[in-house]
């Protein structure tokens, strides 16, 4: 055993949004649950407006798309793989007026077919479905992403 403690994947996804993805950090996007095939994001409405008193359409978009890398930090050997994302697309389904929470989950089957197709060929994609809510608990978005599982170096 390490004397060292891993931190918890939520406080490595948002120390690394502050230095990779800085306007995301600055808009107050924030991981606030990461785990193996989940992961959960939040974003104050504060600060993020448009010019009709709702949360800009942007920062809906950013919340939903970390989702992947966060997903994949908690899923996959990050020394050996990378995430990215090829194609997002959002589907607006009311307007936001609090902070929002988005969500997202990869399944265990799936989780082990990117592995092994990342493995085998450097390379694997995935689509992944997220969901966001206001504080009431009401879908504002929805997205389906298509990101891709790379090895390093390859």
């Amino acid at each position: 055993m390490s004397d060292v403690d891993t931190p918890p994947f939520k406080d490595v996804v948002n120390r690394a949004l502050e230095f990779t993805i800085p306007i995301a950090h600055k808009m107050g996007v924030q991981a606030v649950e990461v785990r193996r095939g989940f992961a959960a994001t939040s974003v104050p409405v504060e600060g993020n407006g448009n010019h009709f008193g709702v949360m800009y359409a942007g920062v809906l978009f950013t919340v939903a798309e970390i989702l992947g890398g966060a997903i994949a930090i908690a899923t996959f050997d990050t020394a050996a793989f990378y995430p990215l994302v090829k194609d997002l697309h959002i589907f607006f389904r009311k307007p936001a007026k609090t902070d929002v929470r988005a969500e997202a989950t990869l399944l265990e089957d799936e989780i082990a077919r990117i592995t092994a197709e990342a493995s085998a060929h450097g390379k694997s994609d995935f689509t992944l479905r997220a969901v966001v809510t206001d504080a009431d608990g009401v879908v504002v978005a929805e997205t389906e992403g298509l990101y891709q599982l790379r090895a390093h170096g390859k």
